[in-house]
């Protein structure tokens, strides 16, 4: 654990398809940020094919609504990747690799959308920015086994100074 705060850095970002993005990131034990282009027309908007090419018959599709003021983090897994796409508001998203202290924090969601990939062993979680809740949808590689999950966890303020708050400039 560090002893200092940790200075975040935002993502790679990745104008690739989710397949290359994906390998890119277990490849480099980073998280990475695809960022989209919203489908719009008169009768609204869409943003399609994110997954294409990761999705396997041994993942599972989610989706939860975080409420204003929460904080989930952190946990982590040992073969899980998770592609985060956050819908509805805007979520904090924050990685932190253990092994050397580095870390990352993305604001995304309905004014930055895109897909961020975290592969496994990345500390993750997430804060809901502003006061809507934020809806994420997400796809795991590995689909959730009660009897032996995949997933270990931290409290939310275990890595020394990562800015969850807002930070006021």
């Amino acid at each position: 654990m560090a002893s200092t705060p940790v200075q975040p850095k935002f993502p790679q970002i990745m104008n690739a398809e989710p397949a290359a993005a994906f390998e890119a990131a277990r490849e480099a034990c980073e998280p990475i940020f695809v960022p989209v282009t919203p489908y719009c027309d008169d009768r609204g908007w869409s943003i399609m094919n994110q997954l294409q090419g990761v999705m396997t018959p041994e993942g599972q599709v989610n989706y939860s609504v975080q409420y204003p003021g929460v904080i989930k983090a952190w946990h982590r897994h040992a073969k899980q990747t998770d592609f985060w796409i956050c819908l509805m508001g805007h979520i904090k998203v924050g990685v932190y690799r253990e092994e050397d202290g580095a870390a990352w924090c993305a604001v995304i969601g309905e004014k930055r959308p895109g897909v961020m990939i975290i592969p496994p062993p990345l500390w993750h979680g997430a804060a809901t920015v502003g006061h809507e809740p934020a809806g994420l949808f997400y796809y795991v590689t590995h689909r959730y086994d009660a009897a032996a999950p995949d997933e270990q966890r931290r409290a939310w303020d275990s890595v020394p100074g990562f800015p969850w708050a807002m930070q006021h400039r």
